[in-house]
């Protein structure tokens, strides 16, 4: 494992809410994220274009301009055209928005996908050719995409994503940082040497834990489960105990060296002061919150 000698970075992610009553609290959260001092905060997308450009785009721009931070833009790639695409990074440009999350996304019933971007490395290269001084960062999964066939068909489409001209990488969730160990060492005997980010996402009630038990390939450590055992019909304990096992997750991976976390914060920004408060010292950072 090669050994960085700077420190480590922290970010998070939002998602566009889909009321008034989101927007509005959504505010308020980034308003508290932007005195955590992140080193960027990243906009999901929709797995299709309906209202991207309202949505998605819109809110980099809140984020951008008003509140002063570095912003990434998620980007599906089958939902978007080589016109959609270029149109989209001019006006990033123009926003002075250069950092874009490039994905190949889900397949959404009811929408048929475009056909100029089969898979993210191929919407990567074609950003690179428009706008080489973006940065351009790919997903991965420590525990194989869902689609793949296995570890190594995985491993090879995530070089061809990095050789296509990937700056970096953000993990898809995990809870066990052995597998993310595991990943890593796969990574560089592949010449995969970009920075791997480790994405996050603590446990902070019942129904998100039962959603990512549902729809999460990640492999759930005894220790883990053992809260949402425990802890399943106490909601308080279940968030105190989730957002300490997000700790010692994120204590370790520091400690081991990993590049940057990101934080899936689901819009809620108590659970990220929270965890920043406790490892604000392991990113060489200083709080700049109002009590």
């Amino acid at each position: 494992m090669v050994e960085n000698n700077h420190a480590p970075t922290l970010s998070f992610e939002v998602f566009p809410p889909n009321s008034q009553v989101g927007v509005e609290n959504l505010t308020d959260t980034l308003d508290q994220l932007k005195g955590l001092n992140p080193s960027f905060i990243s906009v999901t997308a929709s797995n299709h274009k309906l209202n991207y450009e309202e949505t998605t785009i819109d809110l980099a721009k809140y984020v951008k301009d008003k509140l002063h931070c570095h912003t990434m833009v998620h980007m599906p790639a089958a939902y978007v055209t080589k016109e959609d695409v270029s149109s989209i990074l001019n006006r990033l440009e123009k926003m002075n928005i250069h950092q874009v999350l490039a994905l190949r996304g889900d397949i959404v019933d009811g929408f048929r996908p475009e056909t100029d971007f089969k898979y993210a490395s191929d919407l990567t290269k074609f950003i690179k050719s428009k706008k080489p001084d973006f940065t351009v960062t790919g997903a991965c999964y420590p525990e194989v995409h869902p689609e793949s066939k296995n570890r190594v068909d995985d491993i090879k489409h995530l070089k061809d994503k990095v050789d296509a001209g990937c700056n970096q990488l953000i993990t898809q969730l995990f809870y066990d940082n052995e597998q993310f160990y595991r990943f890593q060492e796969e990574c560089e005997i592949a010449n995969i040497n970009v920075p791997i980010l480790a994405g996050i996402m603590p446990i902070v009630n019942r129904k998100q834990a039962l959603h990512v038990i549902k729809n999460c390939s990640a492999h759930l450590p005894k220790k883990f489960t053992d809260i949402l055992d425990k802890y399943q019909d106490k909601p308080v304990s279940l968030k105190e105990a989730g957002i300490a096992y997000a700790v010692d997750q994120i204590v370790d991976l520091v400690t081991n060296d990993v590049p940057g976390i990101h934080l899936y914060t689901m819009n809620k920004s108590d659970t990220a002061k929270h965890i920043f408060q406790n490892t604000a010292s392991l990113f060489e950072l200083e709080p700049a919150i109002e009590e």
